[in-house]
């Protein structure tokens, strides 16, 4: 038997012209509201760049929904920010908000009560005020000390009732609010790891210094230790390899389990060699500023497990090994 189309089910093409009506107007409206930004973004963007608490992001219904998540990028961005419901405010929450805060208000039409209601405390506080509005001369918009408009010609819904194009736009203002603040603030890639330590953005912004072997936990070696220190460094701290420095402290080599076989395929009896006999005297190193990723596609490329870090004079200032970048998350 053929599948049965469910009842109410329309053709693919409509399906498809439907989801392509809807995103040409969503493009629309954001090229509109990039076309008429002015001064007030500027002005907005200082206002909060200055702020020496958060930015409190409050609003109502889907613009609340929005305010959760502008709110959130601002937070993983370096700009510290909560949302705050607005009926919640009005109702004993309120004292989330200080005096060293800003207020980013959303409300499509200005004259959201909730948020209208949160006026005098605003005022009263003396907290800077930017809105986020679909109508500058509404309550809002006059009360703002910033307000910028993200009015839209044309929902995306057929209606014209439920909030689209509206909340799209706003969205992506609240993105460009944070961009533009991240980058006056000058917020750097370390930053952004720190903020996500726990999440793969993060993790591919780690550093090698994050995750390398340092201090007792680096083996290491004199250039005529006996094989038999050698093997003890290299088991000892379970990494299969040891750095062999000389009298200066510089680099001068590595051995590794590898390098320790074949010297016994070569001569057999290796306990009588040092480690100056049986070393790697080009090992593969790497700045401890680099990024994680990148060690592991020097590992890749070379086929090897361990990375000496090393400092300007080529003295190891720690060691990475894969499992270090596998357990990492990296990998």
């Amino acid at each position: 038997m053929g599948r049965v189309k469910p009842k109410g089910a329309s053709a693919p093409a409509q399906s498809l012209g439907h989801a392509r009506r809807v995103l040409a107007i969503e493009s629309a409206a954001i090229d509109a509201v990039s076309n008429r930004l002015d001064d007030a973004f500027v002005h907005a963007v200082d206002l909060m760049a200055a702020s020496q608490g958060k930015i409190v992001v409050t609003g109502m219904g889907k613009s609340g929904h929005i305010c959760r998540k502008i709110a959130a990028t601002l937070a993983s961005t370096g700009t510290p920010a909560f949302f705050l419901h607005s009926a919640e405010a009005l109702h004993g929450d309120l004292g989330m908000l200080a005096r060293q805060d800003l207020v980013l208000a959303i409300s499509n039409s200005g004259e959201t009560r909730e948020v209208v209601d949160l006026l005098p405390a605003i005022k009263r506080l003396g907290v800077p005020l930017v809105v986020l509005t679909g109508d500058p001369a509404s309550t809002l918009g006059r009360a703002a000390d910033a307000v910028l408009d993200v009015s839209v010609a044309e929902e995306a819904c057929p209606m014209g009732l439920a909030p689209t194009a509206s909340t799209t736009v706003t969205l992506a203002l609240g993105d460009a609010l944070a961009v533009a603040l991240l980058q006056q603030r000058g917020f750097r890639s370390e930053d952004f790891a720190t903020l996500h330590p726990a999440g793969a953005l993060g993790r591919k912004l780690l550093r090698v210094a994050d995750l390398m072997h340092i201090g007792a936990a680096l083996p290491t070696v004199a250039l005529d230790a006996r094989m038999v220190d050698v093997l003890s460094a290299i088991g000892s701290k379970g990494l299969g390899i040891t750095c062999v420095v000389d009298p200066g402290g510089a680099l001068a080599g590595v051995v590794t389990d590898g390098d320790v076989r074949r010297a016994l395929a070569d001569a057999g009896d290796i306990l009588v060699r040092t480690s100056a006999d049986v070393m790697n005297t080009e090992p593969k190193t790497i700045a401890g500023d680099a990024l994680a990723a990148t060690a592991v596609a020097l590992m890749e490329r070379h086929a090897i497990t361990s990375l000496v870090i090393v400092d300007d004079a080529h003295r190891p200032l720690g060691l990475i090994h894969l499992h270090d970048l596998l357990r990492a998350g990296v990998v």
